[in-house]
């Protein structure tokens, strides 16, 4: 087996994606339509012909490993003494193949972060982000994401049809974080255009990291002058002393984190409440409820369905492939899940068991994953409370995905109901009236406590649950 970096290379970083699947030394590229439209076909393919470790091409022609293994995928996320998170080990990058412009930039050129670092620096970071997550009030949390699925359901409940990709899955998750990060809502229509460019690899993903910066650091700089309940203040007063700069690369961190993988988890969740015979017959029994719906498509269809990466700090060995200091190597989260050495049985249910490795695993496993689950659960829950009639609105065969290195999503989801008049907006004692809004909700903020876990709001199966088990049971 060639090791990836002794290939040889294209003369020029822009090699036209998709011209030809194969790239020099007949290594298969990781990008370009060819990958990127069946990209969990790529990996089966890629595993029947090198095992659980593969080597494939970045864009430009970038040589990496991409690990396909559960067990792989764990070694590496818990061995940074061999794999590490600082991206300045990456020889392409010392050696300038990785430059300011390159696609994969914005997501990969070190920066003052804790998914960058390991050991002590990491610990700094990385517990800033964990206190003043554990901030958040979680029953504030919830009503709030109520609110805002209301209102956005308001914007289309008269007209009996949606795309609830454009005008639900993906303004939810913004309309939350933007609160929870103290900034205004005007902001959440351009950064969901922004945050999704950024992550896909595109020409303009550059771009759209300068807007969110410059977005961020207005942000710091205001609320550095005008503290008030929210992350952004909580990141500036911990008592570890992060800088401006290092509170504003956090901010990203989480912001563009948690909104691309909670909109993909409300988009595949909602398509297979829609869809899924599994989770309808699990439903009529009794079986299933939404969170097991959720953990499913955590396992089958993960927000991110890789994620870049880890450097090699020495030679090494991965599941007998010869790793060299410098080597990029790509945690391919979604192969992982799928891989039948831990799931024998593909289609069969997998109900609270949360080992998948839809948030990575490690000292670098996503801090946030419960604020999603949090934003993901009750936003669904609230909109299928609106609706409880909602059914597909095209064939399920019509439903496409578009796919990028490290996600895949779906591009629609048109749907049908009952169309209805949003409620009327209530009166106040002087008859005035007031609109349901995303209006921040203050809460009391308890001392963060590192060591304590939040714990999730009990499960209750609402009034949209049982209208959808006595639909399901008539037919």
């Amino acid at each position: 087996m060639t090791n990836p970096s002794e290939r040889p290379r294209t003369d020029s970083p822009g090699v036209p994606p998709g011209v030809c699947p194969m790239g020099p030394g007949g290594v298969t590229r990781l990008y370009g339509p060819d990958a990127e439209a069946d990209p969990y076909g790529l990996y089966e393919k890629l595993r029947a012909e090198h095992g659980p470790v593969a080597p494939v091409l970045l864009h430009g022609d970038l040589p990496a490993w991409l690990v396909l293994g559960y067990r792989e995928n764990l070694d590496v996320a818990r061995t940074p003494s061999r794999f590490s998170r600082d991206s300045r080990h990456w020889r392409d990058m010392r050696e300038g193949r990785l430059t300011p412009d390159h696609p994969l930039a914005p997501i990969s050129t070190w920066q003052p972060v804790c998914v960058f670092a390991d050991g002590q620096q990491h610990e700094r970071w990385r517990g800033a982000v964990n206190d003043s997550m554990a901030r958040f009030d979680r029953r504030g949390l919830r009503r709030h994401v109520t609110y805002c699925a209301n209102q956005l359901v308001d914007r289309f409940c008269a007209s009996g049809r949606a795309d609830l990709v454009h005008q639900f899955a993906e303004q939810l998750p913004m309309m939350a974080m933007t609160q929870l990060l103290g900034m205004p809502d005007e902001y959440s229509p351009r950064l969901v255009n922004a945050a999704r460019d950024m992550i896909k690899g595109t020409e303009t993903a550059v771009a759209s990291n300068e807007f969110v910066q410059e977005t961020l650091r207005k942000l710091v700089a205001r609320k550095r002058a005008q503290p008030g309940a929210d992350f952004t203040t909580w990141m500036l007063e911990h008592p570890s002393g992060l800088s401006d700069d290092e509170v504003q690369q956090h901010l990203r961190l989480v912001l563009i984190a948690a909104f691309e993988t909670t909109a993909n988890l409300i988009a595949n969740t909602l398509k297979m409440v829609l869809t899924d015979v599994r989770f309808r017959a699990s439903l009529a029994g009794g079986h299933m409820t939404l969170p097991d719906a959720v953990e499913q498509v955590l396992w089958d269809e993960p927000p991110f369905i890789t994620i870049l990466g880890r450097w090699a700090t020495q030679d090494t060995e991965l599941a007998g492939k010869p790793i060299r200091a410098g080597d990029a190597l790509v945690l391919g989260l979604a192969a992982a899940n799928m891989d039948t050495t831990v799931r024998p049985d593909l289609d069969a249910p997998i109900h609270g068991n949360r080992a998948h490795l839809a948030f990575s695993g490690g000292a670098h496993e996503c801090p946030g994953q419960d604020v999603g689950r949090a934003i993901a659960g009750t936003g669904i829950d609230a909109l299928l409370l609106r609706l409880p009639d909602l059914t597909l609105g095209v064939d399920e065969s019509e439903l496409a995905y578009r796919s990028s290195l490290m996600s895949r999503h779906l591009t629609s989801l048109p749907v049908r109901f009952t169309a209805h008049q949003p409620p009327r907006p209530a009166l106040t004692a002087g008859g005035a009236e007031t609109a349901q809004t995303c209006a921040p909700q203050p809460q009391p903020v308890p001392t963060p406590t590192p060591s304590v876990q939040v714990p999730s709001a009990p499960v209750s199966r609402s009034s949209w649950w049982r209208s959808l088990v006595r639909r399901l049971r008539r037919r």
